[in-house]
């Protein structure tokens, strides 16, 4: 059975700056960005003619259509308007995230073929140690680092409307953030203009306002950040209030100084706005909505915030190959249901498809989740036989996630197809801590799962088999100097031998079965 959205979405053929900055110099001197730390602010004029001059002297610098910008730095002002200005300039954005290693960035720029980076201070040594090797062939800085270029210069420049290619929103890529997918393997999704113009605007269904004032704590490099804080600010006019990094007392005063109306959150600050009591410090009263999304929040959970800061508290489900959103909490409360992701968004499909047989499950049932809409990838960067095993020949998105429809229509996931751990939101593939971990001498064998937690949805725990003395504690910090601190080893767990297949394969499952079976107490 497929489940529909609603019909009749209409998508503009335009890139998506100019999709998103068509009303920038009407909104003239209200504040498109505020960093939330200093309190300096950028209004859309300046945002518009910003991205104008950051364009125009990109391409002076040799920014060809196509190109790729790496945008490396923790959230700021100057990465929405470096963004905006890659993709008016023809060029195209790779995300990445700053906490991750200089091994783990240079194999990102290396496999996207960037020739420019931006970044900070802070992060400069690590950024100049990734580059070596690859194609980087500048590198800029918000800051003063003495062998960086500074971004000011690019802000500074003279735009020349003549130095800007066409771009054709159905075929040029715009974004290239990385996911593991449905397999344990970073690759570069492929967000054409398109793509996310359309994700947008089937975002926009109801729930948003003109003129919203929002936060920006959630992570710019993620697709979350990018299309349904970043980009629809900008489509409705919202002030967006910056944050560098989470911190739960900074944000509550955030919300309480700039009267923020609609707060988009990830399940673990959820979890500390729902039970910690500092929140009831605050006055939260400005709200009217919390957007949770990046893992599934639990129905009891998601009544306990809503109670306390008396708001509503809706969800979004999707994924990097879908731009990120496929499903969304309808925009009538009478229709919305806690603890679910809601229905299928405007021009969207949806089916759940039993993963050993192929057929549609019916409603009540579980299946995987199949996703279909013109806000699904292009494609992986240079995976054609990735980019097959994920989308069918019918345009059909095979998402690993397991759901249920139930009988008013919204879907609850429940599971995942996919072996993918959820830490705090973020994708941690247990081939990679698998293959990191069979480096250390003293061990034989491994394999990685996620068990629940708490704070962060899931964490990494490894079982392993030693060939050699080690402690639990030495594996730990082994994985941790060498991995971003999301996919770090919260646990090890010594093994005769790790449960496989006749062909080789780990059996995660059962590792899994055991995990739930102690957490019952059996």
């Amino acid at each position: 059975m497929i489940h529909r959205g609603p019909e009749g979405l209409s998508i503009p053929d335009q890139s998506l700056p100019d999709f998103l900055l068509a009303r920038a110099r009407e909104l003239g001197e209200r504040a498109a960005f505020v960093d939330g730390v200093t309190g300096r602010e950028l209004s859309y004029g300046d945002f518009a003619h910003g991205v104008e001059r950051v364009s125009a002297e990109l391409a002076r610098r040799s920014l060809r259509k196509g190109d790729v910008f790496a945008l490396l730095a923790p959230n700021a002002l100057e990465v929405p308007l470096a963004f905006q200005a890659v993709l008016h300039a023809g060029g195209t954005v790779t995300t990445i995230n700053p906490l991750s290693t200089s091994a783990e960035i240079a194999t990102q720029l290396a496999d996207s073929k960037a020739r420019f980076c931006l970044t900070t201070d802070a992060l400069a040594e690590k950024a100049l140690a990734a580059a070596r090797g690859t194609g980087v062939e500048q590198i800029f800085t918000t800051g003063e680092h003495r062998s960086l270029v500074p971004f000011a210069a690019l802000v500074s420049a003279r735009p020349d409307p003549a130095l800007r290619p066409r771009v054709d929103p159905r075929e040029d890529v715009a974004a290239l953030p990385y996911s593991s997918g449905t397999t344990g393997t970073q690759k570069g999704v492929m967000l054409t203009h398109r793509n996310l113009v359309a994700n947008v605007l089937q975002l926009d269904t109801g729930l948003f306002r003109d003129h919203e004032r929002l936060v920006c704590v959630l992570p710019m490099f993620h697709i979350y950040g990018i299309t349904a804080i970043l980009c629809i600010g900008l489509h409705r006019g919202a002030t967006t209030v910056v944050l560098p990094r989470y911190e739960l007392e900074t944000l509550l005063e955030t919300v309480q100084r700039w009267r923020v109306s609609f707060l988009h959150l990830v399940p673990p600050i959820v979890l500390e706005l729902a039970k910690d009591p500092r929140a009831a410090r605050f006055d939260l009263s400005s709200l009217h909505t919390v957007f949770s999304g990046a893992a599934p929040l639990g129905a009891e959970l998601s009544r306990e915030v809503g109670e306390r800061l008396r708001c509503r508290v809706v969800q979004g489900y999707g994924m990097t190959e879908a731009s990120p959103a496929t499903h969304q909490t309808p925009p009538d409360p009478a229709l919305a249901e806690h603890g679910t992701v809601g229905t299928p968004l405007p021009s969207t499909e949806a089916r759940l498809v039993d993963p050993e047989s192929g057929r549609d499950v019916r409603d009540g049932e579980r299946g995987e989740v199949w996703v279909r809409g013109p806000q699904v990838m292009k494609g992986y960067l240079g995976r054609p036989d990735a980019t097959r095993a994920t989308i069918d020949a019918d345009g059909w998105l095979r998402t690993g996630d397991v759901g249920v429809v139930n009988e008013r229509g919204n879907l609850a996931i429940v599971d995942r197809v996919k072996e993918l751990i959820k830490c705090k939101g973020f994708q941690v593939a247990p081939a990679e801590l698998e293959a990191l971990l069979l480096t250390h001498p003293a061990l034989a064998d491994a394999a990685v799962i996620g068990v629940p937690d708490r704070e962060c949805g899931e964490v990494p725990k490894a079982f392993v088999v030693r060939r050699a003395p080690v402690e639990a504690a030495e594996l730990l910090a082994f994985v941790a100097a060498r991995v971003a601190p999301h996919k770090r080893l919260r646990a090890v767990e010594f093994r005769e031998r790790i449960p496989k297949s006749p062909s080789g394969k780990i059996l995660r499952r059962v590792l899994l079965a055991e995990e739930r079976a102690r957490g019952c107490g059996g």
